[in-house]
């Protein structure tokens, strides 16, 4: 009986322990989803480049809703008997218990009009510039995101219409750079009757070096040497010589120019399953490195930033690669800023209660 009585305690604390297993989920389901939600980002973005490297199309599904549902349901059974010839007594204790895990995780194509405004619409010039003024290297937004800026032209990856950089164009994209970590190009917002305009400010006047360099952006670029204000507009001519027009890139442009850069094997460029990879070069003749490194193996690799499978070989970033892997991270930042606009109908999902 004793024994009973023990037993039947330890099971009345393990079922009022359970009764609070609620609250305890919450931060180990957010984490738990937040690094699964991530990787299959990373997988996601890593295999349409891929596609787009082998001319195949860039599928793209967003993560909706994550709704997570626990259950736990338990039952005791008692029995007993009683004999008087002779005197004895018997128990019978049965406990049942039941443990459910359902998430509910649903899944939006981005298709039509979503697709349209996410993947083949120029990126504004506003981003760029608000980029640049959270502290994202000018060099690496440039390269990546514009396509041309008066009139100086970026390289290009696509096979329709591939092309070199113009030779000036790495130049003034490192001078530009060097100007910004010392604190001599800024933005604002210029308000004007009809619209608010975007505003670079080359600033000078404060190091011989940076003046003399902005003095060289101003030539480059064809700006006026003593003004410091520039309107920036979207386009390949500017107006005047107080204007920076700049022709943005649409993400779907940036994924293809980024996918040319992808080593596959030469297997696959000889049997013309892909073209070969593209090399870049400097106007000094130095090689232009890829913004991100995208190696191939025909074994699974044992160090990677990310992975995929794909025609029996796999892609990958090495986890080594610091620069690739920021710059990776930086391309799924950017596919998350030109989510604008209204979004689509979400599925309407229904929870039971029971």
């Amino acid at each position: 009986m004793l024994r009973l009585k023990a037993f039947l305690l330890c099971l009345l604390l393990l079922l009022s322990g359970c009764a609070g297993i609620g609250p305890h989920t919450v931060d180990r389901d957010r984490f738990d989803y937040t690094t699964a939600i991530s990787d299959s980002w990373k997988h996601q973005m890593l295999f349409n480049l891929v596609k787009l490297r082998y001319g195949d199309a860039p599928v793209f599904l967003d993560v909706s809703s994550v709704i997570s549902q626990y259950q736990i349901a338990g039952q005791i059974n008692l029995g007993a008997t009683l004999n008087t010839k002779p005197w004895t007594t018997s128990g019978v204790v049965g406990t049942t218990g039941q443990y459910a895990d359902r998430p509910t995780i649903t899944y939006t194509p981005i298709l039509g009009d979503k697709f349209a405004r996410s993947l083949m619409a120029p990126i504004p010039p506003s981003a760029i510039l608000s980029l640049m003024q959270a502290g994202y290297p000018v060099d690496l937004v440039f390269r990546m995101l514009v396509q041309e800026i008066n009139g100086i032209r970026n390289r290009y990856g696509g096979e329709a219409r591939a092309r070199s950089a113009d030779p000036e164009f790495y130049s003034l994209i490192e001078k530009m750079r060097s100007i910004q970590s010392a604190g001599g190009i800024g933005m604002r917002f210029k308000k004007t009757d009809k619209e608010e305009a975007a505003v670079i400010v080359i600033r000078g006047k404060r190091d011989p070096t940076i003046d003399a360099l902005s003095m060289e952006v101003r030539k480059m670029l064809g700006l006026a040497p003593q003004a410091d204000d520039f309107k920036v507009v979207y386009g390949t001519i500017p107006k005047n010589d107080k204007e920076i027009a700049i022709l943005t890139r649409s993400l779907l442009e940036v994924l293809v120019d980024i996918s040319a850069d992808i080593e596959v094997p030469v297997a696959h460029v000889e049997e013309k399953r892909v073209s070969p990879t593209r090399v870049e070069n400097a106007i000094s003749g130095e090689k232009i490195l890829p913004l991100i490194r995208i190696q191939s193996s025909s074994e699974k690799p044992g160090d990677a930033f990310v992975e995929i499978p794909y025609r029996n070989s796999y892609y990958w970033i090495d986890d080594r690669d610091l620069r690739s892997k920021k710059n990776f991270s930086f391309l799924m930042f950017v596919f998350t800023l030109v989510e604008t606009g209204e979004k689509g109908s979400a599925p309407v999902v229904t929870i039971p209660t029971g």
